[in-house]
């Protein structure tokens, strides 16, 4: 029996999510590797994969078209630079045990996707979308003044994909193509990187544990796999119902940090987390009653 377009969504929808989900465990594996290095190797081999699926999918003509397009570059240069920086500082946060910053930096996301797109592209907020938010902000602001920190690592990887998001909204580029010359962009400095920080003594890819080279080469699929079953829900799913999925990944991130790994759920990530969770509840259910009277009109 052939799945409904929307039942195939929701496969789509949890495939991507679980995978970015429980990608820590495939960063923990080679957590003894510089953050950098890994970071190297995940431009190199998703250049690589993303240019076999292009190529596949026959879909070259849309890549030389934004190519061609000056104004397109300088805007992808500039998401490109945002991507390197929040792929390498989610690698830098999972090897050196910050899982649940990362974990809290994709539970805010949405919440500062929402804020970006009042400031930027002139959406309204309802009441209850208003609270949210404001619970948010008053959990990071109760943090600061009680605890004297600040969830940089949190907030840096929440800000530069939304950011991110916003700016490739904009953009009249599809996601494929887009993605691969964002790479293309940071290619050069990947290889860079390659001939001339990593001695060959240090090069993983020469080294004689096979196993360990494959796991690097893997780097790429772990960074495409999620996103093209991301585009694939997309496509068969309404943004609402999206929406609902995106708090899998945060979810499974933030059980990995403290069952498996052992971080420690201090007081002030307590009421962070707490402040954080009760704003997703709230922007959930109104989004959900939102949805209900549409349906209902």
């Amino acid at each position: 029996m052939i799945m409904t377009q929307q039942k195939q969504g929701v496969f789509f929808a949890l495939a991507a999510f679980l995978m970015w989900g429980l990608a820590p465990i495939y960063f923990k594996e080679i957590d003894h590797i510089a953050a950098l290095e890994i970071l190297m190797h995940r431009v190199v081999w998703s250049c690589v994969l993303l240019v076999v699926i292009i190529l596949v999918i026959k879909q070259w003509h849309k890549v030389k078209t934004v190519l061609l397009n000056t104004k397109l570059m300088l805007g992808l240069v500039v998401t490109s630079l945002l991507l390197g920086f929040n792929w390498g500082l989610f690698i830098w946060a999972v090897n050196n045990d910050h899982i649940l910053d990362a974990s809290l930096g994709y539970y805010i996301n949405p919440l500062l996707n929402v804020l970006l797109g009042v400031l930027f592209l002139g959406e309204s907020l309802r009441r209850m979308q208003l609270v949210a938010v404001g619970l948010a902000v008053f959990g990071v602001i109760l943090q600061l003044i009680s605890f004297g920190s600040f969830p940089v690592i949190a907030f840096s990887l929440a800000s530069s994909f939304a950011v991110y998001g916003l700016l490739r909204k904009k953009m009249p580029v599809e996601s494929l193509p887009g993605l691969l010359i964002e790479s293309l962009i940071m290619l050069p400095f990947a290889l860079l990187y390659w001939v001339f920080f990593v001695t060959s003594e240090q090069n993983t890819l020469y080294v004689t544990d096979l196993s360990l080279a494959t796991l690097l080469v893997c780097a790429g699929v772990v960074t495409t796999a999620p996103l093209l079953c991301f585009i694939a829900a997309s496509r068969r799913l309404t943004y609402t119902t999206l929406g609902f999925f995106q708090y899998l990944g945060p979810s499974l991130m933030f059980i990995l940090a403290v069952a498996l790994y052992g971080e420690v759920f201090s007081m002030d990530r307590v009421i962070t987390f707490a402040f954080i969770w009760s704003a997703l509840a709230l922007f959930s259910f109104d989004s959900y009653r939102n949805r209900q009277k549409l349906k209902a009109n």
